[in-house]
């Protein structure tokens, strides 16, 4: 569904990812792991085409990516959760929803209902104003706002960081079942090892800018995790 060919990306002159090249399939669930600054932010920045300049191919569902512009990447499928959610704070909870539907290629202007399904305290907070939200309420408003787009694929940027611990595992469960219920394809960025295990089919380790080690999320071993995510 998704594939990188030899990808490098940059901010200013400096590569960041390089030689980057990985295959995503049709309704499968991706972790990227990996050390702080090693790249993960950036690979998902790159599919969006938010850095300064990137080379190589990226290809969604058949169709290159690399020249479009970020709106119509958007427009292709790809639902989009940055690191530090992104919500609008005088925006109410219904409104920041509904922004998510200027992606969607149907110009349905509309909530959908996995979203509330999904988070049920959205749904009685509607008409709250974004800023006024918890964090972990905030990060479930981004993820609505992504699903608002009907998305073929999510890119998801730590969606538990910073988060309270009884919302952690309503996102958990959610990210999961966006997966293996609706057969949403899922990148997940994350530094929970243990998330990535449960939910996750396949894993990514990055260091430097590129793939260290990749593969079954059963071979994901200890060893591994120490080796390559150990301060």
């Amino acid at each position: 569904m998704l594939e990188l060919r030899e990808v490098a990306s940059y901010y200013g002159n400096t590569p960041v990812l390089q030689d980057f090249s990985v295959r995503v399939a049709e309704g499968e669930f991706v972790a990227v792991l990996g050390r702080n600054g090693v790249g993960k932010t950036t690979l998902l920045k790159t599919i969006m085409g938010l850095t300064d300049r990137a080379d190589g191919r990226i290809v969604l569902g058949g169709r290159d990516l690399a020249a479009m512009p970020t709106h119509l990447r958007a427009l292709q499928g790809i639902g989009y959760v940055p690191q530090g959610r992104g919500i609008i704070p005088h925006f109410t909870v219904r409104e920041n929803i509904v922004m998510g539907t200027f992606a969607r290629r149907d110009r349905r202007r509309e909530i959908p209902p996995i979203a509330l399904d999904l988070f049920p305290a959205l749904r009685e907070g509607l008409n709250r104003m974004g800023g006024v939200l918890s964090g972990g309420q905030q990060q479930q408003l981004a993820i609505a706002r992504a699903l608002a787009a009907d998305p073929r694929i999510i890119l998801l940027d730590e969606p538990t960081e910073g988060i309270q611990p009884n919302i952690v595992e309503q996102i958990e469960q959610a990210i999961a079942r966006l997966n293996r219920e609706h057969r949403i394809t899922i990148v997940l960025v994350e530094q929970n090892v243990d998330f990535a295990r449960r939910a996750a089919q396949r894993f990514i380790i990055m260091e430097k800018g590129r793939i260290a080690v990749e593969g079954a999320v059963g071979e994901l071993t200890d060893q591994l995790v120490h080796r390559h995510m150990a301060v």
